[in-house]
Parts: C-alpha cells; sequence; structure tokens
C-alpha cells in the first residue's frame, strides 16, 4: 500500500532552502494517508498553490511523487477539498492545526 506523509512544519521554510530528503520524523504531528485516499481528491487540489521542494519553486497541487510545502494561506482551500472525503478526516485535524497555528505543512509524496 502506497502512502503520503504529511507533517506541521514548526519552522517555516527560507528561500534557498530545499527539501528533497524523504525524512517525515523530522516534523510535528505526523500522519500516513492512503494513496487510494488522496488519488480521488488531486484534480481539485491541482487548483491549490503550493511550492515543489522549496518556497522559490511554486507549483499547483501536490508533487506528487516529491515533497511538497503548503503555505499556510492555502490551508483553508486544503481543508475544505479533505472534508469531501471521510477517509481525509485525519488530514483536515492536521490541516486545521496547521492553519491555528499558521505553520506550513510538509508532504512527502510517493
Amino acid at each position: 500500500m502506497a502512502n503520503h506523509e504529511f507533517g506541521i512544519m514548526s519552522v517555516a521554510p527560507q528561500h534557498g532552502e530545499r527539501f528533497d530528503s524523504y525524512a517525515p520524523w523530522n516534523y510535528d504531528d505526523v500522519i500516513s494517508v492512503d494513496d487510494d485516499d488522496i488519488e480521488p481528491v488531486l484534480d481539485e487540489l491541482s487548483k491549490v498553490k503550493m511550492y515543489a521542494h522549496t518556497i522559490d519553486v511554486p507549483c499547483s497541487g501536490l508533487a506528487y511523487c516529491g515533497i511538497t510545502l503548503i503555505p499556510p494561506s492555502e490551508m483553508e482551500a486544503f481543508i475544505e477539498i479533505a472534508a469531501s472525503s471521510e477517509a481525509l478526516a485525519p488530514l483536515k485535524g492536521l490541516l486545521i492545526k496547521a492553519k491555528e497555528q499558521r505553520k506550513y505543512i510538509i508532504h512527502f509524496g510517493l
């Protein structure tokens, strides 16, 4: 079973800083989400502004096989998408927590 990992970043990423290594253990409140639960919302997520590996590379949606940085400004849009699926309830909870703390989320793709 393929999983995506999501965690709260305690420190906001800085310009020039890259995230290229799989290291979810370095982040707070990490959760795993089955790929089968992410796939149905990928089209909707493609409308959310995120960053691929660094805040210097804007992207739309998740870096499916890479690392995505999700800024606090996009948390509400992501929460609405996660709310559309009962299977994404744990992810929705993590997103709400990050929004309340004004923190970035880091996503580790497949």
